[in-house]
């Protein structure tokens, strides 16, 4: 009953994110900039400058259904305390276009960033669509180099069994479809190295995920210098977080930052603080 019940309630998330979505599209464009385009706290301060303890700007990028606000409230303001430079952007129509679609907006966003910023590089943290989308960047559009770091939180790597996802791809979402288990897309994207040498890779998933099914298709293979797969609750065991709120989670957050101000990958070794830990 209570797996029915989470099944239930991640139903009425999805239905109703699909919902504000779909009302934003359809809205005529204001003439001032609209809610959607408003970045969260600590991002998108075009006059920043990376310094020499962090000379990458980051480039958040979000899941499907998602607004940047929204999605990014707690890691942006986080990730901008520490002191690097954070940028996000919202994409492909509520991320819902085709997967080589967005990776030329991100592709376009990073350049913006750097011309911005004079960094030779970014570090790109996604979530869910976001942190697969742009391996597509980094393999096929350029993106090696110019990507130091890609730390993916819950990301769709290997697709999903999600039931919904055929669905929404049919009625509206391309990206849902691309983001299917066996997809055209992801058979591409996947076929020979899963990561590209460029940049280190390092993916945050939690046992919970009921939206990427199941959650081992977020990991990738690659060699223990650059690509590093943290499962959360092997660090924290009562780690509750889900898929859709995982880039809120502290814990994530730890890792985020572990992966970033660090050479290569996150840490597999590291210990971050557990939540309720004294």
């Amino acid at each position: 009953m209570r797996l029915r019940h989470t099944a239930a309630r991640s139903l009425l998330t999805a239905v109703a994110t699909l919902a504000i979505g779909l009302l934003g599209l359809a809205a005529p464009a204001p003439a001032s900039a609209s809610v959607l385009d408003i970045p969260p706290r600590g991002a998108n301060d075009w006059s920043c400058t990376p310094d020499a303890a962090h000379p990458q700007p980051v480039v958040l990028v979000n899941g499907t259904f998602k607004l940047m606000a929204e999605n990014w409230s707690a890691l942006a303001p986080r990730l901008q305390r520490a002191g690097y430079c954070v940028f996000a952007f919202n994409y492909g129509h509520a991320e819902t276009d085709p997967v080589p679609q967005a990776a030329a907006e991100l592709k376009d966003f990073v350049e913006a960033v750097r011309g911005a910023t004079g960094a030779r590089k970014v570090d790109l943290v996604g979530h869910s669509q976001g942190g697969m989308m742009p391996r597509y960047y980094v393999k096929f559009l350029g993106g090696d180099r110019v990507v130091d770091d890609l730390i993916g939180i819950v990301p769709s790597n290997h697709g999903t069994t999600n039931p919904l996802a055929g669905p929404l791809g049919k009625l509206f979402c391309p990206a849902c479809t691309d983001q299917m288990a066996g997809s055209k897309l992801l058979k591409k994207l996947n076929a020979g190295t899963e990561t590209p040498a460029g940049p280190d890779y390092t993916v945050l998933t939690t046992r919970h995920d009921e939206i990427v099914v199941p959650y081992t298709s977020a990991l990738l293979s690659g060699p223990a210098r650059s690509v590093t797969n943290v499962v959360l609750q092997d660090r924290c065991p009562l780690d509750p977080f889900l898929h859709d709120q995982a880039t809120k989670d502290p814990v994530v957050a730890q890792w985020v930052l572990n992966a970033l101000g660090r050479t290569g990958p996150a840490d597999p070794d590291f210990r971050p603080r557990c939540l309720g830990a004294a």
